[in-house]
């Protein structure tokens, strides 16, 4: 059995752990700075999700993967129970697991995503990274030229990159796996996850100039998770927690401290 790969910050700290899931294409480094922060109050654990990071690669990626991998962490950890924290894919995953295993989860933590099936809508992003030729290029600027001719957004593109490394034979490549998760998109991200109930308390935050969650999707956030409230972020559009860390760091604890 394959483990995710983790940045454990305040391992020496009492109380439930804290276990935080990032997004699509994204890594655990992205969560340093609130690693750091968090892991002063609480055993907090960044996780690599499956083909993304320094995880273990897969062909397959369903929502019940990624649950069964929190599982799995959590057991080969020693983990009897924990918060869950999980930004859009990784919101995806910490919901799916909370109702299949909610026993093992005290609070659950769904950042700027709803239960429901999205329209794609990485493809231009999947295109991009498909079109960097890793024979070709030299060096990380030689990527970032590849990207500007699909991507127009810097911060963008500077998430993207910060996936690159260089191989033992000294070629860059991504660290995540690109195949598998272009060809398991829509099962990711097109799907809902599987209908159940978490009766467990739970928060949604939504970035306030995001449209990832609408008030439309109220109805199954409360069908699934009925025992959950929505904080919106200000100034903060998908990727709430680089956005407005501060304000979203006083929601978390907010959220994790009241009794």
């Amino acid at each position: 059995m394959e483990i995710l790969h983790s940045k454990i910050y305040g391992e020496d700290k009492a109380g439930t752990p804290l276990l935080v899931l990032h997004g699509l294409f994204g890594m655990l480094d992205n969560w340093g700075s609130f690693g750091k922060e968090f892991g002063e109050m609480m055993p907090t654990h960044l996780l690599d999700l499956r083909n993304h990071g320094r995880s273990f690669h897969s062909p397959s990626m369903t929502h019940d993967d990624l649950a069964n991998d929190i599982i799995n962490y959590m057991n080969a950890h020693n983990i009897d129970k924990a918060y869950l924290l999980g930004h859009s894919l990784g919101g995806k995953a910490v919901m799916q697991c909370a109702i299949n295993f909610p026993e093992k989860v005290e609070k659950l933590i769904v950042v700027d995503i709803s239960p429901k099936a999205y329209p794609p809508h990485h493809q231009g992003i999947i295109k991009a990274l498909q079109s960097v030729d890793f024979s070709k290029v030299e060096s990380r600027h030689d990527v970032e030229d590849v990207l500007k001719e699909f991507i127009p957004e810097t911060f963008v593109i500077q998430f993207l990159m910060k996936n690159l490394y260089w191989t033992d034979d000294k070629k860059l490549d991504w660290r995540f796996n690109l195949q598998t998760l272009a060809d398991n998109y829509t099962e990711f991200v097109s799907n809902a996850i599987k209908f159940g109930v978490y009766n467990g308390p739970t928060l949604f935050m939504k970035g306030s100039k995001s449209n990832y969650i609408l008030p439309q999707d109220d109805f199954l956030i409360k069908q699934q998770f009925p025992n959950s409230s929505l904080v919106e972020i200000a100034n903060a559009s998908h990727w709430v927690q680089a956005n407005n860390p501060t304000d979203f760091a006083i929601a978390v604890k907010a959220f994790l401290f009241d009794k």
